[in-house]
């Protein structure tokens, strides 16, 4: 359960992050306790946007019950704009995302996004990426390939799970989280893991890295520009 004071970082990200909304247009939000800040936030200048695509079926509901239209990504050609999380960052703005299981869908309207704007506190900022256990979403027929072949990297490969059961994803497949990784080359890696078979995603965001990051610290909102 996070802290009274994460939470407090976290709505002053959110609330930050209204800056970066365009007037008048859709914005892409993604998923996450942190985005959830975001969310009640945006409600305060919901007359102000057309709308919003939304990486998940949480965060739909959330929108929804808030007033804020929610399209569908086919239904616009492109956002202005994304915001969202993530569960690492660093330096040069990649990122690695998924902790909530959304990935695929938060990489989807990343790259419908003239721009992605992270918001996130201060603990996510990293050297190197590796330490969060990677969320990769798989095929679940190609579940057990997948983990031997991050063996062969050195890593070790957990199937998550909910209840007992395998994790069932908004695109009903599952979710691998890999530790024992440092990832040198985020940009390599994405390509690469991305094209093993039975790989929907990897959650790598270096080829849709982050712009902006919008970091929450004791001292106040640190803004990272890449």
């Amino acid at each position: 359960m996070a802290s009274i004071e994460q939470d407090a970082l976290k709505a002053m990200v959110g609330q930050a992050a209204l800056q970066y909304v365009v007037p008048g247009e859709i914005v892409g939000v993604g998923t996450g306790s942190t985005v959830n800040k975001f969310i009640e936030a945006l409600a305060s200048m919901k007359d102000r946007i057309r709308g919003a695509v939304s990486s998940s079926v949480a965060s739909t509901e959330r929108l929804r019950a808030l007033g804020i239209p929610v399209f569908d990504a086919n239904e616009v050609d492109a956002l202005a704009v994304y915001i969202d999380g993530a569960d690492e960052i660093d330096g040069r703005g990649h990122m690695v995302k998924g902790g909530g299981a959304a990935l695929t869908r938060e990489k989807i309207v990343a790259a419908q996004s003239r721009r992605f704007v992270c918001i996130a506190d201060a603990s996510k900022l990293v050297q190197a990426l590796g330490k969060f256990p990677l969320p990769v979403e798989v095929i679940p027929m190609a579940t057990r390939r997948i983990a031997r072949q991050f063996a062969a990297l050195g890593g070790t490969a957990t199937l998550r799970l909910k209840d007992g059961q395998p994790l069932v994803t908004d695109n009903g497949q599952h979710i691998l989280d890999v530790t024992g990784l440092s990832i040198a080359d985020p940009l390599g890696f994405e390509s690469d893991v991305n094209q093993w078979p039975g790989v929907v995603t990897v959650g790598v965001f270096a080829h849709q890295k982050a712009a902006v990051c919008l970091l929450g610290t004791p001292e106040g909102v640190r803004t990272l520009e890449f």
